[in-house]
């Protein structure tokens, strides 16, 4: 007998593969065995999906850590999480479309003379989505690798792992949270903004454990993370937005 995914030879009593850790399947694929197979992977306490979830949240260290320091069947790699991710990111934005039509219209709070940048820039997430959170991970990174510069222990690619971790985590968390809060009958404004909150509490907490920092540093690290962070992304955004607004309007008074 031959592993079928590795084509190890194998005893006849073995229940896993011995070379790459396949479990032996011997029985047809049926409609029961299917949603065994399906309950076992999502449902069980002591499977992987469950333990990187709830670990990620309880000691982060040892999940990102395991990884980085080679440990790689323990926990769910970070790429297959961060695809998870971006699986429950694509679900919401379609149940928020679908089911909660309008609920992203900030409405009285926009600015008149940034409606039209708010609304493209509304369109361009929801058609590139999955290319904007990719593009906040190296993003994050780079900024992290700035900031805990005089920290040696993590190069810039440990840096990317950490990250693909945390926001995977806050991506998955977000999905069940804005939901939930949603059917509820809470203002999204007002989800947006403890969600928001809470993502930097989290990412804060991950850095904190990741590099054994006290309170205080960081507390000030943030505060650093989150001025570089405005100083490149954010407030160049803002800015455009403002500028085209403010054009438009020129265009159409003149």
């Amino acid at each position: 007998m031959d592993c079928k995914n590795c084509n190890t030879a194998l005893t006849p009593e073995c229940d896993f593969c011995y070379s790459c850790g396949a479990k032996v399947i011997r029985k047809r694929l049926t409609i029961r065995n299917l949603f065994e197979h399906v309950s076992e992977t999502f449902f069980n306490y002591d499977n992987k999906l469950l333990r990187t979830f709830i670990n990620l949240f309880t000691k982060p260290e040892d999940v990102i850590g395991s990884y980085i320091n080679g440990v790689r069947k323990k926990y769910v790699n970070p790429v297959s999480y961060f695809a998870l991710a971006i699986t429950f990111a694509g679900l919401q934005l379609y149940i928020l479309n679908k089911f909660f039509p309008g609920v992203m219209n900030m409405g009285a709070l926009e600015r008149e003379e940034t409606k039209e940048f708010n609304k493209n820039l509304y369109d361009f997430l929801q058609e590139y989505q999955t290319l904007v959170m990719m593009f906040y991970i190296p993003l994050y990174a780079l900024i992290s690798k700035i900031v805990f510069l005089n920290h040696k222990q993590f190069n810039y690619t440990e840096h990317l792992v950490i990250f693909l971790y945390a926001q995977a985590q806050v991506t998955i968390f977000g999905f069940f949270f804005i939901l939930l809060l949603l059917l509820v009958k809470v203002p999204f404004v007002a989800i947006s903004l403890v969600y928001t909150f809470l993502m930097f509490l989290y990412m804060a907490f991950v850095l904190k454990r990741m590099h054994n920092l006290t309170f205080l540093e960081i507390t000030l690290k943030v505060l650093i993370f989150v001025l570089i962070f405005f100083v490149l992304f954010v407030i160049p955004i803002v800015a455009y937005g403002i500028y085209t607004g403010i054009k438009q309007a020129s265009m159409g008074g003149g």
